[in-house]
């Protein structure tokens, strides 16, 4: 199976999409993520939003597009080994928009037991044309005073 039919699948399946985010993404250090296959599974409009947390305690929106969201986290990605893995999902659907909650762990490797950090990515889908695509994602990770209370 070449690589479009492969995209292609993964954008058929809620589930399988989601995992297919954490596949891209995830590598040891140095190690070249696929971004292709990313690119495909994103809407052209596409946005992700990473929430920082200032040294005062304040917190500020951080807004990507696909391509400046790659060109961010390739320095990060090209020195640390990260794998971020799935622990928890959850899906909402109304007709053609969905809504996942994704828990997630990230580790050096997706076995391993050290735990770099813990958090959850809210990702909003459209179907279109046929395949569910990415709409946006916003994601944070666990800290001091965040309480998930969605489970």
């Amino acid at each position: 199976m070449d690589d479009d039919q492969r995209w292609w699948q993964d954008t058929q399946d809620i589930p399988r999409l989601v995992r297919a985010i954490y596949e891209c993404i995830s590598g040891p250090a140095g190690a070249p993520r696929d971004w292709p296959r990313f690119r495909y599974l994103q809407h052209p409009q596409a946005r992700s939003l990473r929430t920082v947390v200032e040294a005062d305690g304040s917190t500020r929106a951080m807004v990507f597009d696909v391509d400046s969201y790659i060109l961010d986290v390739a320095p990060f990605f090209a020195a640390n080994d990260f794998h971020e893995v799935e622990v928890d999902q959850r899906i909402q659907r109304y007709g053609q928009v969905a809504h996942v909650w994704s828990r997630y762990e990230a580790r050096p490797a997706a076995d391993s037991p050290v735990l770099l950090k813990r958090g959850a990515n809210s990702i909003q889908l459209c179907h279109e044309h046929g395949r569910w695509w990415v709409f946006s994602t916003i994601w944070d990770n666990d800290r001091e005073g965040v309480v998930f209370d969605l489970w």
